[in-house]
């Protein structure tokens, strides 16, 4: 497999510094690695696989990457579950796509990875953004999907919608990067705050550099997240799903209309945790999807 002249000359220095090994995406023997590189409808699409077991499909929150699920990776392994988390276009290690994106345009790197794995269909899921691309995901492409989990749907009337497309583009899109480096610290202290009590600096530290780390628009992320009806999209799924929320999530309220929605779909509340309940509760987390797959 070819790596773009981009990926080839960033993967050393990256890998230094999320602390992963810069290697191609198949071993000489043929099976899959626990990272690599699929080729999608936009350039390289980065991956990790952890090889075994019921393939799930792990699509990250904005603006991080398939790391979001660091923690979780070895506890779905423990769970026969094979976990596979997909670098958005334009984040983590994933090329960007050359125009504003859709949701719809996203869901298209499933397919593709899925085939590269030699994989016919997964449960696929997705967190924040990553549920919105999930959803369009398992809409255009039933017949790769086993089932749908999402935590935090976007359930949003369309003056809703509107409303966060706009703060996207006058709070996102014009993001200065200052001489000084500032915005750095002005991005490291208000993850900080966001992730709540016990914070840790090393991991708020991880986020700060996956916020930077791929070479696509920052904003493109959160302008995914609604540009895309999620109410429509979950008001129409044939596949059998499960919403997750947690109490502390600042999308609780939204993600708790799918009870009025579809109170025909699996609905599973967490006490407590905000947008990184992946790592405030990881072990909570996991096992209600594990259950769900399961039942």
């Amino acid at each position: 497999m070819q790596l773009s002249r981009r990926a080839l000359s960033c993967l050393p220095f990256m890998a230094g510094i999320i602390g992963m090994p810069a290697r191609a995406a198949m071993h000489d023997s043929g099976e899959p690695d626990a990272r690599g590189y699929a080729k999608g409808p936009f350039g390289l699409i980065h991956y990790r696989d952890t090889g075994k077991g019921v393939p799930l499909v792990l699509l990250h929150q904005s603006p991080m990457s398939s790391q979001q699920f660091e923690t979780v990776y070895p506890l779905f392994a423990a769970k026969g579950i094979r976990a596979i988390g997909i670098d958005m276009p334009g984040f983590g290690l994933s090329d960007p796509t050359d125009f504003t994106p859709t949701a719809k345009d996203w869901a298209k790197i499933v397919p593709a990875v899925l085939d590269h794995l030699g994989i016919e269909k997964a449960h696929i899921g997705g967190h924040h953004t990553g549920g919105a691309v999930a959803i369009a995901a398992a809409s255009l492409f039933p017949e790769r999907t086993s089932s749908l989990i999402i935590h935090a749907a976007l359930l949003v009337t369309e003056e809703e919608r509107a409303k966060r497309l706009e703060r996207v583009t006058t709070g996102e899109r014009g993001f200065v990067y200052k001489e000084d480096g500032s915005h750095l610290t002005d991005t490291y202290r208000g993850r900080y705050k966001l992730y709540g009590e016990g914070a840790d600096p090393k991991l708020i530290t991880r986020y700060v550099i996956e916020r930077f780390l791929g070479t696509g628009e920052s904003w493109y992320g959160h302008h995914v997240a609604y540009e895309y009806n999620s109410t429509e999209g979950l008001k129409n799924m044939k596949a059998r799903t499960l919403v997750l929320g947690n109490s502390g999530d600042m999308v609780i309220e939204i993600t708790r209309r799918i009870k009025t929605l579809r109170p025909d779909v699996a609905y599973v509340e967490l006490e407590g945790g905000g947008v990184d309940i992946v790592d405030q509760q990881p072990q909570v987390w996991v096992d209600a999807i594990h259950r769900f797959i399961n039942a």
